[in-house]
């Protein structure tokens, strides 16, 4: 069964992105569903469908106890990571498809100023259970040096560079200071990213996404209710997701330098009905530099090994061929598990994104990516009440 234009985003929201937020995770996703739930023009009682993302994502339960639910119909988990939000997204196409729901909330927040970091929380998920028993112990524990040996191999195999990958880090800054709500906003060259500390060999610190708190949501609904909604509709026309072969253990894989969207991105283009020439504007996932230029390959904007040549001269840029990460994406704005780019992502397609708006934007993509090379490809269209 295909999901292609049987569902649309009708409400969007985020909280402010920052470091040391004095709110819960718990009250930042609240705060965030709140914000997309009216910018549908609906109210609480009207959503029957919870998907809360992440691992501080507030069971069902507990929207039902803030927002006085009394009729919840769909609730689930998708426990992939970075992935989860367009995960999410698909599960919740598929239940406002089947009639299980009308309005489906897919709710994310965290506070990570307050508790564990990166390196502590990733070993809290189940999915990592052999890195945390064979791997862990020989010093591979943050993300960074975990993903560090998949960008070296491409650099290895295709001659890719630090500079290129600096490319993608200072197109990404530039949007974010655009945008107005973004952690990092203070405008970066190539010389500032090829002079900033080294994390894990390859990645530099500008390589890396933020840690910062905040939320963000968006609200589900059939393309038949969100005519009658507040907001432009933002269809969905093809998303899938995919797994890496070997996706316990990214060491173990017979290709380090191919991830789970590879796998996903025939799917999404096929129900589509379109493919990477027909995209306006994307947002991909981007916990480093690498992972955009990897995932830009396998979702087959260039051939594998072509990624480094094809962020370059500014393609990736406002005014460029492909304008990617509008709003600053994980690396600048703030890392809210790749949520932030569905927002901006139907912000693009209704033609409210501000400074970063790209002209006539009519096809956009947001991507997730796992923390195990998981990966999603949603391929969003502008609709028409």
């Amino acid at each position: 069964m295909s999901l292609h234009d049987r569902a649309a985003v009708v409400g969007v929201g985020e909280t402010s992105y920052l470091r040391g937020s004095k709110d819960s995770a718990l009250a930042l996703q609240l705060q965030a569903s709140l914000t997309a739930i009216r910018d549908a023009g609906l109210e609480p009682g009207d959503i029957d469908g919870v998907v809360p993302v992440g691992i501080t994502g507030a069971p069902a339960e507990e929207y039902i106890a803030n927002f006085g639910l009394v009729d919840l119909r769909f609730s689930a988990v998708v426990p992939h990571g970075g992935a989860s939000g367009i995960g999410a997204l698909q599960a919740a196409a598929a239940a406002v498809n089947a009639g299980i729901a009308k309005h489906v909330l897919v709710p994310s927040g965290r506070n990570v100023s307050s508790g564990d970091k990166a390196g502590v929380r990733i070993h809290q998920m189940p999915q990592f259970r052999l890195v945390t028993e064979f791997e862990k112990p020989a010093g591979a524990i943050a993300p960074a040096q975990l993903y560090a040996p998949m960008a070296r191999r491409h650099m290895e195999l295709y001659g890719t560079t630090s500079r290129q990958f600096a490319e993608i880090a200072v197109s990404t800054r530039e949007h974010a200071g655009m945008h107005g709500n973004a952690v990092m906003t203070k405008p970066i060259t190539i010389d500032d990213h090829q002079s900033s500390r080294l994390i894990a060999d390859p990645f530099r610190l500008l390589d890396c996404s933020l840690e910062s708190d905040g939320g963000a949501a968006f609200v589900v609904s059939s393309p038949e209710r969100a005519r009658d909604l507040a907001q432009p509709p933002v269809h969905l026309a093809g998303i899938a997701m995919g797994h890496p072969d070997s996706p316990s253990s990214i060491t173990q894989r017979p290709d380090l330098t191919k991830v789970g969207i590879a796998k996903a991105a025939p799917i999404a283009w096929g129900m589509a009905g379109l493919g990477p020439d027909d995209v306006d504007v994307a947002e991909i996932y981007d916990c480093f530099t690498y992972v955009v230029l990897c995932q830009l390959e396998d979702m087959g904007f260039c051939a594998k090994g072509e990624g480094g040549a094809f962020v370059e001269g500014g393609r990736l840029r406002l005014g460029g061929a492909l304008p990617t990460n509008t709003h600053g994406g994980l690396l600048s704005q703030g890392h809210m598990l790749g949520m932030n780019h569905i927002v901006e992502a139907v912000r693009q397609l209704r033609g409210t994104a501000g400074r970063a708006q790209v002209d006539g934007a009519q096809v956009a993509i947001a991507t997730g990516y796992g923390d195990m090379g998981d990966g999603g490809l949603a391929v969003l269209t502008r609709g028409s009440r």
